[in-house]
């Protein structure tokens, strides 16, 4: 059943703080500079132009969601870094995105499932501003007078979609939903939405219920602090992107597969789920590579059973 709560006002931002009320410390942001030699290939011309041209593939059929026992998970991705994630008790919503362009990006892949066919949400979570992450009209579609978790400085992005509270979290600050745990850990990326809101962090959530845990790394590129992560929690699933890392600019702002092994290793997880790939062309690789290169370095690495390799729209318990 899902949990309700008494009635607020939808611009409620609830800033959580530090206990002594000093700053916490925060990750390192990626550069923004493009790398010297980003000129030499043309995305508009190689990889966006001719995607609006590409049809899309993929078609959302009414999911099959199961029946959840006690200390069961049920995941469902619903494409991109979108997920559902349902306990016995409460449904979980991170990232989602039902929309068919990011401005002039054409989705190349249809979502899992239309958005009407979605169980009653009872949180949503948010991991940082970029219109791939942060899509108010699916948003405001999902809300319902819930709770929705960001982090710091995005709060003011989703107050009048008509959630019930807006959490705002700082790294390694956790808020008690219900049943849940909700921790916002670092990443290596940024946060704004434009130019001129570099003040918006951005993170990856640890989420636990009864014994559970499943990390969702938002959209960072790899860098030292997923040991870390590892060390502060025991990760049963990790959600870690896999694709644009052959970035336009350049920039290194995205995991490549061989690293999101290299992460999932260092959180001493128990099973990895790939995301972030082959829904927009968002880099210049193609989109059947990066499951490629993640199946070859997870079994260079002894590890590809632990590999989950998900379908869009198809629910699965672990």
């Amino acid at each position: 059943m899902p949990i309700r709560f008494p009635k607020k006002s939808r611009r409620n931002i609830v800033r959580q703080t530090s206990r002594d009320g000093a700053p916490v410390k925060r990750s390192t942001r990626v550069r923004l500079r493009p790398r010297a030699d980003w000129h030499k290939r043309n995305f508009l011309t190689s990889v966006l132009i001719p995607s609006l041209f590409v049809k899309r593939s993929g078609g959302p059929a009414a999911p099959q969601f199961p029946k959840i026992r006690e200390g069961e998970i049920c995941i469902t991705w619903i494409g991109h870094a979108s997920f559902l994630i349902q306990t016995h008790e409460v449904n979980i919503l991170v990232d989602p995105i039902w929309s068919k362009w990011l401005k002039v990006i054409k989705r190349l892949k249809q979502p899992g499932f239309e958005i009407h066919h979605l169980p009653s949400i009872d949180f949503v979570l948010v991991t940082h501003a970029h219109f791939d992450h942060l899509d108010r009209r699916t948003l405001r579609r999902v809300a319902a007078d819930q709770p929705i978790v960001v982090p710091m400085g995005v709060g003011n992005l989703v107050h009048d979609l008509g959630f019930h509270i807006v959490h705002e979290l700082d790294y390694w600050q956790t808020v008690e939903l219900g049943p849940l745990k909700i921790s916002l850990t670092p990443c290596h990326h940024w946060g704004a939405r434009f130019l001129a809101d570099l003040h918006r962090d951005f993170g990856g959530f640890v989420i636990a219920s009864n014994g559970r845990t499943i990390f969702h790394c938002g959209d960072s590129a790899y860098f030292p602090g997923f040991k870390e992560i590892g060390d502060r929690h025991k990760i049963d699933v990790a959600l870690l992107p896999i694709g644009a890392y052959e970035a336009p600019t350049g920039r290194e702002v995205h995991m490549n597969p061989e690293e999101a092994v290299k992460a999932f290793l260092e959180l001493r997880a128990g099973t990895l789920i790939p995301m972030h790939y082959g829904t927009f062309r968002l880099g210049f690789e193609p989109l059947h590579e990066p499951p490629q290169r993640l199946l070859a370095a997870a079994r260079e690495h002894g590890v590809e059973k632990k590999v989950l390799v998900m379908t869009e729209g198809k629910p699965v318990v672990l």
